[in-house]
């Protein structure tokens, strides 16, 4: 199993820290780095500042807002990307929620498997420098009766293949992604509910189209913090926890809310959501479980985060992302390190 980070949302007070985390954990032997966008920072400009100051990375998007940018414009940007880190990008799509969506971007939260099926046609296509045309419901390439033709993309990746993933969360999402793309990016994976949650609908997807799990990038987000209070540790995460259970997309469309749900935290997900749309976000932390926290993150002594890791592994997952958490960047670094150690000590190095 291979290790990965995350470092969430740029602009958010640890810049600084981010990068110097990305520094280390390119010198540790981390696979990838990535980043993510809603409607701050961009996930491409990151992205771009983390390679020209790292070696052997590689970096990602987790994720480009499919609303966020036309296909074709997305190729450029995983071509150009490709180009100038030698090589080392791989590009994670995902269409958002119905709030970002709509209100930032102005694009109807519709119909988001399909949009993401033709999307990803669209954009491997121009990525392999085919000339892009299409004729779809989302998209048609050239415009009808006007001056466009169709065009070859004029850079040149490194690599004739980009890696492609999507954030998926919904079986029927989960399924299409085993479909189309080489990876899976997934947020509150609990080992022990992965294969129910997520990979019976991925692998139903690849042997739809006649492919195994061979060769696809099972690679789940896990929170990380170092210490001997598991409890004290678990309390870290609750606003974050609350938030995305809680407070995203709307109350009829949370998609991390329904995915608690199915693993079995169905009461407790609604009490969570009531409280947090009440505007009580205190009390919506205090609902959640510790056990919904603690089967999420990797938490505590290197010896328990071994095992953990363990489990995951056993579970399917081949490239576990962390997200390491501190109070200052000694912190953050102290958990990276302590995640290659948990993964050697597990002997899955």
């Amino acid at each position: 199993m291979r290790l990965g980070i995350n470092l969430g949302y740029w602009g958010a007070g640890m810049d600084a820290d981010n990068l110097a985390v990305a520094r280390e954990a390119d010198r540790l032997g981390y696979d990838v780095c990535w980043a993510a966008e809603a409607y701050g920072s961009d996930a491409p400009t990151v992205l771009a500042w983390v390679a020209a100051q790292t070696e052997r990375i590689d970096i990602g998007s987790a994720i480009l807002q499919i609303p966020a940018r036309q296909p074709a414009m997305t190729a450029m940007t995983a071509a150009t990307l490709d180009s100038l880190s030698g090589g080392r990008f791989r590009l994670g799509l995902g269409v958002s929620g119905p709030q970002v969506s709509e209100g930032w971007y102005g694009v109807k939260f519709d119909k988001p498997l399909a949009r993401t099926r033709e999307y990803v046609e669209i954009v491997r296509k121009a990525m392999s420098r085919e000339r892009l045309s299409h004729d779809g419901e989302h998209w048609t390439l050239p415009l009808p009766g006007g001056p466009g033709k169709p065009l070859k993309l004029t850079v040149h990746p490194t690599r004739e293949h980009i890696p492609l993933y999507i954030a998926a969360i919904g079986p029927k999402n989960l399924e299409q992604t085993g479909e189309i793309a080489d990876g899976a990016l997934l947020i509150f994976p609990a080992a022990e509910h992965l294969e129910a949650t997520a990979l019976t609908h991925i692998r139903a997807g690849r042997e739809k189209v006649g492919l195994t799990m061979d060769g696809f990038d099972v690679c789940p987000t896990v929170p990380l913090a170092v210490g001997d209070d598991v409890n004290a540790l678990a309390d870290m995460f609750r606003p974050y926890t609350a938030l995305y259970v809680g407070g995203m997309g709307s109350r009829k469309q949370n998609f991390y809310n329904q995915l608690a749900q199915r693993m079995g935290y169905e009461k407790e997900a609604v009490e969570i959501q009531d409280k947090y749309l009440a505007g009580d976000k205190t009390g919506a932390a205090a609902a959640i479980p510790h056990s919904l926290i603690d089967s999420t993150t990797l938490l505590g002594s290197v010896e328990r985060i071994a095992d953990k890791m363990t489990a995951y592994a056993e579970a399917g997952v081949t490239t576990l992302t962390l997200a390491p958490a501190g109070f200052t960047l000694e912190e953050r670094l102290t958990a990276l390190r302590a995640g290659t150690e948990a993964l050697e000590r597990a002997g899955l190095a």
